[in-house]
C-alpha cells in the first residue's frame, strides 16, 4: 500500500484559514481540535473544520502546495474551497483547481517602481 500525503485548509473559529501537510489527516484534525500537540495557531482558534484537501504521493510534493496555498490571497483561498464540491466519507473534498498563487515582485521591481513613484511625486510639486 502506497502512503499518502496531504495538503489541507481548515477553517478556524473566528475564520481565518490554517494551511498544513501530513501524512493522516483524520489524526492531524484530531490534534488540532484536541491536543495540546497540535499547531498552536488553532489551539487557540478551535473549533477548526476542514474545508479542503489534496492528496499526493510524496511528502516533498504536497508541502511544494502547502507553500502554493500559503502565497494565495484569503479571497483565492475561498474561491478554491468553494469550487467543485463532493462528499467523500464525511469530509469535504474538493477537486484542485488551477489557480496560481500570486507572486511577489523581485527586490528589482520593487525599487524600480519606487523609484517611478519618486519622480511621479516630484513632478507633482512643480
Amino acid at each position: 500500500m502506497q502512503k499518502k500525503f496531504f495538503t489541507y485548509i481548515l477553517e478556524c473559529a473566528d475564520k481565518t484559514f490554517y494551511i498544513g501537510s501530513t501524512n493522516n489527516l483524520e489524526k492531524r484534525l484530531y490534534a488540532h481540535n484536541n491536543l495540546k500537540t497540535g499547531a498552536h495557531y488553532t489551539k487557540t482558534r478551535r473549533p477548526a473544520a476542514l474545508k479542503y484537501f489534496e492528496t499526493f504521493k510524496t511528502l516533498g510534493e504536497s508541502r511544494s502546495r502547502e507553500g502554493a496555498l500559503k502565497k494565495l490571497s484569503r479571497a483565492e483561498k475561498a474561491l478554491l474551497i468553494t469550487g467543485k464540491e463532493c462528499i467523500i466519507s464525511g469530509m469535504a473534498k474538493r477537486a484542485s483547481q488551477d489557480i496560481k498563487p500570486r507572486t511577489s515582485r523581485s527586490r528589482k521591481t520593487k525599487k524600480r517602481l519606487a523609484a517611478k513613484h519618486v519622480k511621479l511625486a516630484a513632478k507633482k510639486k512643480k
